[in-house]
């Protein structure tokens, strides 16, 4: 459990670090990092209810698309700014790390395991990302019937 906390108050400081790079301004600073926070939560609650690791990026991906949309709309800002930021802790630096320390050691099993591993779940990430958007524009432009 203590090691949860600190995960996630990692993802949110990791979040606010990207979001004073990328000059979020003041007032909405907060809630981008909360992105960050929440896409770490979501893939360690998704954590208890499924191993693999590309499902659980896929399903934060949407949660923070989703919440990035919602932010947007309610600051009248594009929803880039909140989902760049809460993407940083989703990002599988420790996989893309370990592939490349088995291309360097000459390790080519460990190579093309741990590499199509971080290619799948940049994919995820994406894919989520895209599928949310889409079906996000899908529903503004269809007209709802009363």
């Amino acid at each position: 459990m203590m090691r949860a906390g600190l995960e996630l108050i990692t993802a949110f400081t990791g979040a606010l670090g990207y979001a004073l790079l990328f000059s979020v301004g003041k007032e909405r600073l907060l809630q981008a990092s909360f992105g960050g926070f929440l896409a770490w939560a979501c893939y360690l609650v998704c954590g208890c209810f499924m191993t693999g690791e590309v499902g659980r990026y896929f399903i934060s991906a949407i949660i923070i698309t989703i919440y990035a949309e919602i932010m947007a709309r309610r600051h009248k800002t594009p929803a880039t700014v909140f989902l760049v930021p809460a993407t940083i802790p989703l990002i599988p630096g420790g996989y893309l790390y370990r592939t490349m320390s088995c291309a360097l050691a000459g390790e080519w099993s460990g190579f093309f395991t741990t590499g199509l591993l971080c290619i799948l779940l940049a994919v995820a990430i994406s894919g989520g990302i895209l599928t949310t958007m889409a079906g996000m524009k899908i529903c503004r432009r269809t007209p709802t019937r009363l």
